[in-house]
Formats: C-alpha cells, sequence, structure tokens
C-alpha cells in the first residue's frame, strides 16, 4: 500500500490566503501555490447523451476566457441557480441537458468524479450518464448563453472532434474521455 502521507508537501499545512474573490471563482493561495477555487462547493457536471438516433450531443458555444470557440459535452455548475444550494450532480444533468440542448432525459446515471484541473482548481467535475432522450425543445442555453447544438452519429464523433479542431475550433479533451464512457461504461 502507497503510504501517501509521506508525498504530502509542508505547504499543504500551510494558511489559506484570499487574494481575490469574484462571483463564480476566487483565487486562494496556500504556501507558494495559487489556485482557483469554485464559490459553489457542488462542482460541475458534464452529461454524456446519445439520442434514440445514435448520435452524441455536443455543446458550441465562446469561451471569453480563452477567446475561441469551443466544442463540449452539455455541462454546467451544480447548485448555482437560486434556490438550487442543495441540488446534486444527478439533478443538475437533467436540468442542464435540457437547457443547453433542449433534450429531456428518462433517466440519468452517475459515471465518474474527479479534479477538472488538479493543478490549478478545486473543481470537482461528474460525469452523468443520460439515458431515453426525447426532444422538447430547441435548447441554446439560458440568456446569458449562445449555444449551438450538435447532433453528432456515435461512430463518427472522434473523427468530427479533430475535423473541428483542424478548423480552428478548441475541443475539450474531456470529451474524448466522455466518448470512451459512453462506449466502456455502466449501462
Amino acid at each position: 500500500m502507497n503510504d501517501s502521507a509521506s508525498h504530502v508537501p509542508a505547504d499543504a499545512f500551510a494558511p489559506v490566503e484570499t487574494l481575490y474573490e469574484g462571483r463564480w471563482l476566487s483565487l486562494r493561495k496556500r504556501g507558494r501555490w495559487e489556485y482557483a477555487e469554485r464559490n459553489h462547493p457542488g462542482g460541475a457536471v458534464i452529461i454524456l447523451a446519445v439520442t434514440p438516433q445514435d448520435k452524441v450531443l455536443f455543446v458550441e458555444q465562446y469561451r471569453v476566457s480563452i477567446l475561441q470557440n469551443t466544442i463540449e459535452m452539455p455541462a454546467g455548475l451544480v447548485g448555482d441557480e437560486p434556490g438550487l444550494a442543495d441540488e446534486d450532480a444527478l439533478l443538475a444533468a437533467r436540468r442542464e441537458l435540457e437547457e443547453e440542448t433542449g433534450w429531456r432525459c428518462a433517466r440519468v446515471e452517475f459515471v465518474h468524479r474527479g479534479p477538472s484541473s488538479s493543478g490549478m482548481s478545486t473543481e470537482m467535475i461528474a460525469f452523468v450518464r443520460a439515458w431515453g432522450l426525447e426532444k422538447v425543445g430547441p435548447g441554446g442555453g439560458d440568456d446569458t448563453e449562445n449555444i449551438v447544438v450538435h447532433e453528432v452519429p456515435r461512430r463518427e464523433a472522434g473523427a468530427w472532434l479533430f475535423a473541428r479542431a483542424a478548423e480552428g475550433y478548441s475541443i475539450d479533451p474531456k470529451l474524448f474521455a466522455g466518448l470512451w464512457f459512453i462506449e466502456h461504461g455502466r449501462g
């Protein structure tokens, strides 16, 4: 058994200093390490959604932080809406799927949870699989979003993502983990 306590740096025991606190994120410092912390402790959820026509749902949106259009899976913050502080990843997945894509699901299933970028953020993300999809609206996100929905045949999804990258889109690498979970996850 690996004794992970012997690998904990001394900085881990240093007091935390707040460098900046915004609406969604805070910048903290512990020892010599600076990192971002989500102000909503629920983390984020990524939804693995495949339509009855065997098409994977992707969303496209402009991300100001990288000044580029990105291709992602439907996703969102857990518990970030007023009155939803107790929301869990499964409820957030249902809400975000319909809001972003216009698809509703019959059930959701937890797949995996882990850090989004452990070297710079405390954010944890949960992959959730949506089952029994039904088209109920146009999608596109809320008033603050301008989301384009893409329905891509599952067998062509990897090639489609690389083609979008060649066109200049930013492709979230977590998409490839999501595709793997679709193929090899529970069900």
